[in-house]
């Protein structure tokens, strides 16, 4: 990364500037914290997200302690320069309170009890991978994993052949339907072969140009 980004930043009277922290792969905001400009050019040589205590007046590197630390893959800054984002892989959760992010709660102050848009292939896998290993009586995803890989591979091209028919018939409704299917499925054979979006992802990112 870049130095010269730090010439850009307007740091406030006490020379700090507020971080925002966002998953590299799902997009979801993890935390806002403050850096000075010491704690940018550690994340800039260590490559891991370095942040600034206000109360302890010192740095700290997220999972210094914990382990859940943050691998940066980009820092961007504001239109302003008044703040600053990184874009981090997780190794982890994000809060002190265990959970994954800390914007958890919405205005209302409850737990949200569905994923955000923008991230639901990766809270989809997350939950039948759980369905793979609890098996709960009565999931129908826990009986795919119970009839073995074949099954779920017959799945897979059950739902692609529908999906084909759909988009053969040019029916908005039903291509919808049928792709989520499709897409259902793979993320359940993608869970049943031990591969992860985020490999996905990188593959596509590969093949962008």
């Amino acid at each position: 990364m870049d130095k010269s980004i730090l010439e850009k930043i307007k740091f406030n009277s006490e020379g700090l500037v507020p971080v925002i922290t966002q998953s590299y792969y799902t997009g979801k905001v993890l935390m806002q914290a403050y850096a000075n400009r010491e704690a940018i050019e550690k994340t800039i040589e260590t490559g891991f997200a370095t942040y600034y205590s206000r109360s302890r007046k010192q740095l700290w590197v997220k999972g210094e302690t914990s382990g859940n630390k943050q691998k940066v893959v980009k820092i961007k800054i504001d239109c302003d320069g008044d703040s600053i984002l990184y874009l981090v892989k997780d190794y982890g959760v994000a809060c002190h309170t265990g959970e994954e992010s800390c914007f958890y709660r919405n205005i209302e102050m409850k737990k949200e009890e569905k994923p955000d848009p923008y991230e639901i292939f990766h809270a989809l896998y997350q939950k039948l991978t759980q369905r793979k290993i609890e098996r709960p009586e009565g999931s129908y995803v826990a009986s795919l994993f119970e009839k073995g890989s074949d099954k779920i591979i017959q799945k897979v091209g059950e739902e692609a052949i529908e999906t084909v028919i759909a988009l053969k018939n040019k029916n908005r409704e039903e291509i919808i339907y049928e792709a989520s299917d499709l897409i259902f499925h793979l993320i359940v054979a993608l869970v049943d072969a031990g591969v992860k979006i985020e490999e996905l992802q990188e593959e596509l990112l590969r093949r962008y140009k």
